[in-house]
């Protein structure tokens, strides 16, 4: 069974609740009707009848719940949870917590404050936003209970989508930043779990330090766990195997296994380690002897955006992998990004996958 069907059975078992905001692209719905003919999930889709009638015509999403955000009764109670998590005097309230347990001084509190209250919105701005911008009213849903997660971005950027999850969702506890990755199948491949890996962080942050590659390697173990279902071995990549070479690249990332191993005991990680050191048996024992990581990783974790970008395509392309992605980890309730080339397939392998990662936090 190839990796995507036993995510579909998954997801069938225990089916969850998916809000699709994207009314105004036809392959939305021509993704919501294979999803509910394999019976993955329940849909919801935000639109407006105009936008349904306009895009899913010839489409047969009957089973579908569809959300009009101009008429919806339940437009009110997603209103009211909007101001109370971003309102003026919300946001307010926060910053001058913040400061005052930081030990600000008075005209250092109020600058704070003041800058908060800027941030924060009317209710008249949040309706707007709601009406304008389908993914607020997606993840105020999933914050109110309605729904389990989301899926976005067919026909919007990433920050788009993960704005609005940052800002209503918010992060796990004990969680600072999300991460993406890709869940790589790579045909006719014993390396990793049978030719199954994940790379992160391959479509989200910037800037890495050490604190976060560290982090970014316990969420990506747990997500390796929760789809694979078999322990993660956590590679912490670099052009260097431990300390053949030296410089500041190289320290971010050993300093990020150190961090590792003090805070996540229970992980199995190692590093920093070179591509083949990591996942070729006989270069990890000369490189690396005595690392039960080395020759064995099934997680990769790359020391840059760029390298992971560039890493996974490379073996998307050369190896003819299966590139499930990018999945989002780190958030509080699942919410998944779209290619803005992707096909109605891939929509309803993400949103297979996001149902898999709602059951997890049920």
């Amino acid at each position: 069974m190839a990796f995507i069907d036993d995510i579909k059975a998954k997801a069938k078992a225990d089916k969850k609740t998916i809000v699709l905001p994207e009314s105004m692209d036809k392959r939305t719905f021509e993704a919501a009707e294979k999803i509910l003919k394999e019976d993955i999930a329940n849909l919801i889709i935000i639109g407006t009848p105009e936008e349904i009638a306009k895009y899913g015509e010839g489409f047969d999403i009957t089973g579908a719940t569809i959300v009009d955000p101009f008429n919806d009764p339940n437009k009110q109670k997603y209103l009211d949870k909007f101001i109370e998590l971003r309102g003026v005097e919300t946001m307010a309230a926060a910053a001058k917590a913040k400061a005052e347990k930081k030990g600000l001084s008075a005209e250092e509190t109020e600058a704070a404050v003041e800058a908060a209250k800027k941030k924060g919105i009317t209710a008249e701005k949040a309706q707007q936003m709601m009406e304008s911008d389908y993914m607020y009213y997606a993840c105020l849903m999933c914050k109110c209970g309605d729904a389990d997660g989301a899926v976005s971005g067919a026909c919007h950027s990433t920050g788009n989508t993960i704005r609005p999850a940052l800002q209503l969702l918010k992060t796990k506890k004990g969680i600072s930043s999300v991460s993406g990755f890709f869940l790589m199948e790579v045909p006719n491949c014993e390396l990793g779990e049978n030719g199954l890996f994940i790379f992160a962080d391959c479509a989200v942050n910037t800037d890495f330090t050490s604190p976060l590659l560290a982090e970014i390697a316990k969420v990506s173990a747990d997500s390796f766990e929760q789809f694979v279902g078999k322990p993660a071995k956590v590679a912490m990549l670099s052009y260097s195997t431990m300390g053949s070479a030296k410089h500041d690249d190289v320290t971010k990332v050993s300093e990020a296994v150190k961090i590792a191993h003090e805070k996540y005991p229970e992980l199995e990680v190692d590093g920093e380690l070179q591509l083949d050191a990591a996942l070729v048996s006989t270069v990890g024992e000369l490189k690396a002897p005595g690392s039960k990581v080395a020759g064995h990783a099934n997680t990769l974790v790359f020391p840059s955006l760029e390298a992971g970008n560039i890493g996974y395509k490379l073996v998307q392309r050369l190896a003819k992998a299966e590139a499930y992605g990018p999945v989002l980890q780190g958030l509080s309730m699942p919410v998944n990004d779209l290619s803005r080339g992707c096909y109605a397939d891939d929509i309803v392998g993400t949103v297979a996958l996001t149902a898999v990662q709602a059951q997890a936090q049920a």
